[in-house]
C-alpha cells in the first residue's frame, strides 16, 4: 500500500492499471487557503529542475502531511506533468481565453511533455523522468473553440488531454502515452520496484 499525493483522476486510473493499492492523500489546493505546493517556476529554471522539484515537493509535503495526520506510516507517491514549447512551461490555463491561446500555440507544432514522478520512503526520495514529444497536427480557430467549449483543457497542462477528446488532434507521439497522461507506468513501476513494492 502506498499513499498518491495527487487529487487527479488519471493517476489514479494509471495507478490502478499497475495494481498497486493506494490510498488518496490530499495536498491543499483551495485558493482561500495557502497551497501545500506553489507550482510556479523560477526565473530561469530549467523545465526538467522544476519538474523534478515539484514532483520531489509533493511527495515530501505528502509525507509530512502524513506524519501530521498521525497516519500509517507508507511510501508517497508525488507526479508533476509539463507540457513545455521552444524552453517554456506552458502551465495549465487560467481560462478559456487562455486555453486558446495555448492550443493556437501548440498547433502543428512538436513539443515535449515531461512528467517526474518521485517516490518518498522514509528521509529517502527517489525520482525519474519520462519525457515525450507530442505533434498536433494544424488545428482550425472553430476547432479550438469547439474543444474549449466543452470544458476539457481547463485543468490540463498545456490545454489538452491526449485520453480525452484531443486525441484526435496527436498527428504523431514518440514517447509515453501514460506519461503525458499524468503518469508514466514504466517509470513508475521501476520506482516502486526498487522500494520493494512489486507492480501487476
Amino acid at each position: 500500500m502506498i499513499y498518491l499525493a495527487s487529487k487527479s483522476p488519471r493517476r489514479r486510473e494509471l495507478l490502478r492499471q499497475l495494481g498497486v493499492p493506494f490510498e488518496e492523500l490530499h495536498l491543499r489546493e483551495s485558493p482561500s487557503r495557502p497551497r501545500d505546493v506553489l507550482e510556479e517556476a523560477e526565473d530561469g529554471e530549467p523545465p526538467a529542475h522544476y519538474v523534478e522539484r515539484i514532483a520531489r515537493t509533493k511527495a515530501s509535503v505528502g509525507w509530512k502531511r502524513m506524519e501530521q495526520r498521525l497516519l500509517t506510516s507508507r511510501p508517497v507517491l508525488g507526479a508533476d506533468t509539463e507540457v513545455v514549447l521552444d524552453g517554456e512551461v506552458l502551465g495549465k490555463p487560467s481560462d478559456a481565453a487562455h486555453a486558446a491561446a495555448m492550443l493556437a500555440r501548440l498547433s502543428g507544432r512538436t513539443h515535449e511533455v515531461l512528467t517526474g514522478v518521485a517516490l518518498r520512503s522514509g528521509e529517502d526520495v527517489a525520482f525519474a523522468l519520462s519525457v515525450s514529444r507530442v505533434t498536433l497536427r494544424k488545428l482550425a480557430a472553430g476547432e479550438i473553440e469547439r474543444y474549449v467549449a466543452t470544458g476539457e483543457p481547463l485543468d490540463k497542462a498545456g490545454a489538452y488531454a491526449i485520453q480525452g477528446r484531443a486525441a484526435a488532434f496527436v498527428a504523431h507521439l514518440e514517447g509515453s502515452y501514460s506519461g503525458v497522461m499524468g503518469l508514466p507506468l514504466f517509470e513508475t513501476a521501476e520506482l516502486l520496484a526498487k522500494a520493494g513494492i512489486p507492480a501487476l
